[in-house]
Formats: C-alpha cells, sequence, structure tokens
C-alpha cells in the first residue's frame, strides 16, 4: 500500500483497518453470489452502518462520523473497493450522491427523520437526475412538478438509477420552472408514494452487483415540504453534489487500475510461456512499469485534489482533470491486465474480467469525459 504521510493519519489508519476487515468479513465470501444476483442485500447495509463506514462524512446528530475529513472517507473508500466489485461500492454508497442535499436543504421535520433512517442503514436513499432522453446534459432535463396547493404533481421519468431497485428515499430532479438550469427543483419522493412505480431491473455490461432501476411518475403527488431547498434553485445544488461524486469515480478509477496491477504481477510470477516465467519477458515488464506509473500519478493527483477540497475551495477544473486522468487510467490498466492474463483474462473467474468491465462506466457515469473537457476549458477561459 501507498500511503502518503502527508495525507493520512492515524484516525485514517484506523478506519482503513476497520473497513478492511468488513470486506474480508462481510462482502468478500459473497461478492460472487451478489454480482450473478445483480443486487446486495439490505442486511449489507445493516452491517455498514453497524461498523461505522455508512456515516462517513456526515454530522453526528444524525448518526454521522468525521464530517469534514475527506480523507477518511477516501480511506474507506479504497477499502471498499478492495471488494473487488465496483457495482458493490456503487450500491452501499449510493445515499452519498442521494444525501447530502437532504441534510444541507431539506426541511428539519424530513431531515431529521430520513437522514438517521438512512445513515443507520435501515433505509436506502438513490438520486434520480438522468432521463431516457439526456444524462449529463442536466440543466435540459423534462421531468415536471407542478405545484398545486399542498402538493406537487409530477409527471416523467428518469433512467440508469443506482440503487433504484431498492431504494426506500429518492432524491428527485424535476422541471418546476421555465427552461434552462433556472426552473429546475429537488424533491424527495417517497418509494410507497401514489403515482410513483420502479420499472424492470437494467442489466449492465458491469457493476453487475449494483441494481439500476428506470423510474416512472404517473401523476406522482408529492408534499410542498419535500421541497429540498428553494424552487427552481436545484441545479446548483446537484452542481455542488458532483464535485464529491467526481472525486468518489477518481478512487474508484484508481482502487480498479491498482487491483489489475496487483492481480497482472502475481501472475506474471506463475505462469510460464516458452520456458520461463512471462515476467521474465521486456515487453511484459514494461507493460507493468507502465501501468504502475500511471496508477501512481492518478492516485497522487487525486489525493492533492482531495486536499484542496480539505482546505475549502472549490476545484471544478482539477476534480474534473483528476476524474478524466484516474478514468483513462483504469481502462488502460484494465486492457492491459487482460492482455497479459491472455484467454485467462477473457474468463470470468478471472478477477481482471470484472474489473475490466467495471471500469468501462467511469467515464461515463457522473457526467462523461466529453463534459468534463468542456468544463476544464471553460476553467481555463478558453
Amino acid at each position: 500500500m501507498h500511503h502518503n504521510t502527508g495525507y493520512f493519519q492515524e484516525t485514517h489508519e484506523m478506519v482503513r483497518r476497520t473497513v478492511s476487515q468488513f470486506v474480508r468479513q462481510h462482502v468478500l465470501p459473497h461478492i460472487e453470489e451478489w454480482e450473478e444476483a445483480g443486487e446486495i442485500p439490505r442486511e449489507i447495509h445493516r452491517l455498514a452502518a453497524e461498523a461505522g463506514i455508512l456515516g462517513i462524512g456526515y454530522p453526528e446528530k444524525f448518526g454521522g462520523v468525521g464530517e469534514g475529513d475527506i480523507f477518511m472517507k477516501i480511506a474507506a473508500s479504497e477499502e471498499l473497493m478492495r471488494s473487488t466489485s465496483g457495482g458493490f461500492v456503487a450500491s452501499l454508497g449510493s445515499h452519498d450522491i442521494a444525501l447530502p442535499p437532504v441534510v444541507k436543504w431539506a426541511k428539519p421535520a424530513i431531515r431529521d427523520r430520513v437522514v438517521p433512517e438512512v445513515l443507520s442503514g435501515q433505509k436506502i436513499a438513490s438520486l434520480a437526475i438522468t432521463e431516457p432522453g439526456g444524462g449529463s446534459d442536466v440543466a435540459n432535463l423534462q421531468t415536471r412538478a407542478v405545484r398545486e396547493g399542498d402538493y406537487y404533481r409530477i409527471n416523467g421519468s428518469k433512467t440508469f438509477i443506482t440503487s433504484g431497485v431498492r431504494a426506500d428515499y429518492y432524491t428527485v430532479a424535476v422541471r418546476t420552472g421555465g427552461e434552462g438550469h433556472g426552473g429546475i427543483s429537488l424533491l424527495l419522493v417517497e418509494r410507497d408514494t401514489p403515482g410513483f412505480s420502479v420499472g424492470r431491473k437494467l442489466k449492465k455490461m458491469g457493476w453487475w452487483a449494483s441494481d439500476t432501476a428506470e423510474l416512472f411518475f404517473d401523476d406522482c403527488k408529492v408534499p410542498v415540504d419535500n421541497l429540498i431547498g428553494v424552487e427552481n434553485a436545484g441545479f446548483i445544488a446537484i452542481m455542488s453534489n458532483f464535485l464529491s461524486e467526481r472525486v468518489a469515480l477518481s478512487i474508484m478509477a484508481y482502487m480498479t487500475a491498482q487491483m489489475a496491477l496487483e492481480e497482472a504481477q502475481r501472475y506474471v510470477t506463475e505462469r510460464e510461456a516458452f520456458g520461463r516465467k512471462i515476467g521474465k519477458f521486456q515487453v511484459i515488464r514494461h507493460k507493468l512499469v507502465d501501468m504502475a506509473t500511471k496508477v501512481e500519478i492518478a492516485r497522487e493527483y487525486t489525493y492533492r485534489v482531495a486536499s484542496l477540497i480539505q482546505a475549502g475551495k472549490n476545484p471544478i477544473k482539477e476534480v474534473a482533470m483528476a476524474k478524466n486522468f484516474a478514468t483513462e487510467v483504469a481502462d488502460f490498466v484494465t486492457n492491459e491486465a487482460v492482455q497479459i492474463f491472455g484467454g485467462m483474462g477473457y474468463m470470468r473467474e478471472s478477477r481482471v474480467e470484472r474489473l475490466y468491465r467495471d471500469s468501462r462506466i467511469l467515464s461515463i457515469g457522473g457526467g462523461t469525459t466529453e463534459i468534463m473537457k468542456e468544463l476544464i476549458g471553460k476553467q481555463m477561459g478558453l
């Protein structure tokens, strides 16, 4: 492990040990089964809460732990990725993109009920922004909520929603005003709301352990009190949320690459070809060197960007750069690892096969590479 002493302190190492133990005890023995099932059991949320994992980054009054310490979150995230399943991590962590707006801007009555239920693992929270007609183009979303007295009436649909099949609470982006980003609000929708329904469980290339759903709103009536923040000010909330989501995806990316590298390094010392271990071939050694170099830099740059956030900065450009670089590294390194494994790398029983498939979503989710480049360009004044 490479722990830059400048970033991680002893408390972080304690968290790392706790999460590592949790993964070995409760996750690794079942991960193949959950991947095949296409979802993780509710019980694992409760166990993760008991271990103090779900509450990292949230205020103590809601059952949280270590608020405002981004490196505690990173230490936990790195160890959760040791489950070898990006889908598991995405699903267990769906509250990390759904809850922050609720914590910051929901009405106290809603907030004080919902947040502790989710952080204790009793309930599951999910973020619903993406629609069938457009992903990264958030400002153009079409799902409409019309105010009628004490209720909003919602019509529309969402897709690719992580934990959508199992969630109890949905933080939903809706259009309450005119066109563009100025007309968007966030509403908290509860699972049993009349007019709300969950469609089929979507089958994905990777992230199998993560249940992904379509959501339908058909004259779905939600109390006005469920409005998160101010009406028509939802876009800012969504954007501020994206910063931490992009850091999380960067961590998933360099950890995916790290594990693929480790697998490949182990394999080349065992596998023989033409009378010697394949690690003895220069071409293989140089592959591993290139892989390792990229992983190191992706990880260290992500740490650097995280430290800017920790210092109270708003590094939109740097976070986008970290995400683009780390996800590119994950694609490159997992691809090389499969190549080094040869035919075995194409088999489901090989860990690198899953890492390769799971890597592919990382440059799409949380804003595509192309959208990140537009953001970076804007920040550069281009």
